[in-house]
């Protein structure tokens, strides 16, 4: 199944590394003209080097006026892909307040306001688009030591829903992508060590944890005309997970 979005622009934060990464070199393989957006400029600079034709923005996204200002000034978007997220793992009675906040504001706090940002441009333009969001299976299913992780990724499956509802008159489809646990840098952080993980995996029918293809193949996909008529939907990622 070939998918191109030759003629399109698209935005994809948390670009320097990862899945967002991936993501980004995938789009404009596909033809999109791919903005990569992330805080580091190092990473940046080695994906420009990877591959020439991607735009890069650094910008930390958890300044709410600065990001905002950023992206109005990148211009208009038919895609969006929010990738960008961070994880901070602990038992329940120990998260602090710190913890909390760094994470609830990349993981959806920023995202809400990238999204904002675009959506207004299609609005305006009158021009649709699609938007993804990187969300999780820990979303579905409690997951010890996430409880901060696995509340923000809940956020992000209900604010796709209302986006889903109140943008789709306006021809932007909303959609989110909840993959298990994957095996970037954030991955091997929350289940590098093969004793924590092993009780996870054994959950996993396929036997395996998502590769980064994995996500990226989902992402791209619910992006395409291919998925013209899917808005709203959290779509697992997880080798089978939440049905055993």
């Amino acid at each position: 199944m070939e998918i191109q979005f030759n003629g399109k622009r698209a935005l994809v934060t948390g670009a320097g590394r990862g899945i967002g990464r991936s993501i980004a070199l995938k789009l404009a393989e596909c033809g999109a003209k791919t903005v990569a957006l992330n805080r580091s400029q190092g990473d940046l600079d080695s994906l420009k080097k990877e591959c020439p034709s991607i735009e890069t923005c650094q910008v930390d996204l958890n300044d709410w006026s600065t990001a905002r200002t950023a992206i109005e000034a990148l211009g208009h978007f038919d895609l969006l892909v929010n990738s960008a997220g961070v994880s901070r793992v602990g038992p329940f009675l120990d998260v602090k307040e710190e913890d909390f906040d760094f994470v609830f504001n990349t993981n959806i706090k920023a995202l809400f306001n990238v999204s904002q940002a675009v959506a207004r441009s299609m609005v305006k333009n009158k021009s649709g688009g699609a938007i993804v969001h990187l969300s999780s299976a820990a979303s579905k299913q409690a997951i010890k030591d996430h409880a901060v992780y696995c509340s923000t990724k809940g956020a992000v499956d209900s604010l796709t829903s209302v986006m889903a509802l109140e943008l789709g008159p306006h021809k932007i489809r909303t959609n989110c992508v909840n993959p298990t646990a994957t095996m970037t840098a954030m991955g091997l952080y929350a289940w590098g060590d093969p004793v924590k993980s092993k009780p996870l995996l054994d959950r996993i029918p396929l036997g395996r944890f998502a590769e980064v293809e994995d996500v990226v193949n989902a992402v791209v996909w619910l992006l395409s005309d291919k998925a013209s008529y899917i808005n709203g939907a959290t779509l697992p990622v997880e080798g089978g997970l939440l049905v055993a």
